[in-house]
This record gives structure tokens, C-alpha cells and sequence, in this order.
């Protein structure tokens, strides 16, 4: 059954220019005859194949970027210690009210995010087993570009905060571990964004997914 499915997909085109040449020589079909029936046949496959593959290169572009949503859920959210709202948490410990507001504010942030990232998560698992790569590929490339470019904006803050507070070693040397972490991350993300604008011509581009600066330079 598989070798009938492997042969009705990919191997129709020289079966057929195959039955041609010999229903050509049996019959003595004249060279004039045959010969643009094999070159349509030729080029109907070839356009098939050139199709079939652009499909797998979405497929796996397709689940690449499901890779990365994943890691980033599961490395820059909810209870992981490389989040940036693990290291928010960390400044309650310094006696300053007015930061304890921005990081009260932080905590409500980091609920709507853990709810938008499992939403998303949850939907693209899903969308992906139907394998129509190019129906919700842009949709979801944006998504996770979104979801991304709010979560960098609190890695900002938490530069800014850094530049005027003094914060504890150990914070500071849990941000440039989450830096290192956080800007491997973006460099996936950014290729597989340029992958997908050859691909599928999308127009997010690489550059406009920003790497973190450890605390050592932007202080």
C-alpha cells in the first residue's frame, strides 16, 4: 500500500513517459507524435515536483516556528527562573514602594501572557496537524512576533529600572544568564523569519526582533 501511495505521488510522471515510449514503439507512433506528449508530461511534472517540494520546505519551516513558540513558552513564561517575570519578582525584595508598583503591574502582565501564550500555543499545535502550511502560516508568524515585541518591551523596562535602582548581584546574574538564553532565542527566530520570507513572503523582518543587552552595557 505505501509503495502504491509513493508511486501515485511521485513516480506518475516516468511511468507515464515510460508507457508513452513503449506504447510509441509497438504501435510506431512517429517521433513528431510522442514526442510533445512526453514533453508535456515532463513539464507537468516537473511543476508538480517543484509544488511538492516548496510544500516541505513550508512543513518544515511550519514546524520550526511551532519549535520556537514552544521554547519560548516553556523557557520565557510561567514558572521558568529565565523568565523575565521570575527576575521582576526578585525586586520585591528591595525597600523602594514606587517599584513595587511597576512590579505589581508586571504580576498582571505575566497572567495575560501565560493565558495568550497557552491560547496560542494550544491553536497552533492544532492548526498544524491539518498540514495547511500556507493557510495559517503568516497568522501565527505574527502572532508569536507580537507576543514576542510586548515581552521585549518588559525586558526594556527592566534595563531602564536597572540603570536607576541598585538591585542585588544575584538578580543581575540571573538578567544576563535570561540575556544569553533570551538573545539565542531571537537569532533562531530571525532566521526562521528569513526563511519564511523567501518562503511564504512574509513581511516581518529578521532585524526587527531585538536582541537584550546585559546589564554590563546598559549600565
Amino acid at each position: 500500500m505505501y509503495v502504491l501511495r509513493a508511486i501515485v505521488n511521485r513516480g506518475w510522471c516516468p511511468i507515464l513517459i515510460t508507457a508513452m515510449a513503449v506504447i510509441g514503439a509497438i504501435y510506431e507512433l512517429p517521433l513528431v507524435v510522442v514526442a510533445p506528449v512526453v514533453g508535456v508530461i515532463l513539464v507537468i511534472g516537473l511543476v508538480a515536483l517543484a509544488i511538492g517540494a516548496r510544500e516541505k520546505e513550508l512543513e518544515r519551516a511550519s514546524l520550526r516556528l511551532k519549535e520556537l513558540a514552544g521554547y519560548f513558552n516553556r523557557r520565557f513564561m510561567g514558572s521558568s527562573s529565565l523568565s523575565i517575570f521570575a527576575i521582576i519578582d526578585g525586586l520585591y525584595n528591595i525597600e523602594n514602594p514606587r517599584l513595587w508598583t511597576w512590579v505589581q503591574a508586571c504580576d498582571l502582565s505575566q497572567r495575560i501572557f501565560t493565558t495568550w501564550c497557552h491560547s496560542f500555543i494550544s491553536r497552533l499545535e492544532s492548526d498544524i496537524r491539518t498540514r495547511k502550511f500556507g493557510v495559517y502560516l503568516r497568522t501565527y508568524l505574527n502572532e508569536l512576533w507580537l507576543v514576542n515585541s510586548h515581552y521585549y518591551e518588559l525586558v526594556e523596562q527592566f534595563g531602564e529600572v536597572a540603570q536607576k535602582t541598585e538591585i542585588p548581584q544575584e538578580t543581575k546574574d540571573q538578567y544576563n544568564r535570561f540575556v544569553a538564553e533570551y538573545n539565542a532565542f531571537v537569532q533562531d527566530f530571525r532566521d526562521n523569519i528569513g526563511e519564511l520570507r523567501k518562503l511564504a513572503h512574509t513581511e516581518i523582518e529578521p532585524p526587527s526582533v531585538k536582541f537584550a543587552q546585559e546589564l554590563s552595557v546598559v549600565k
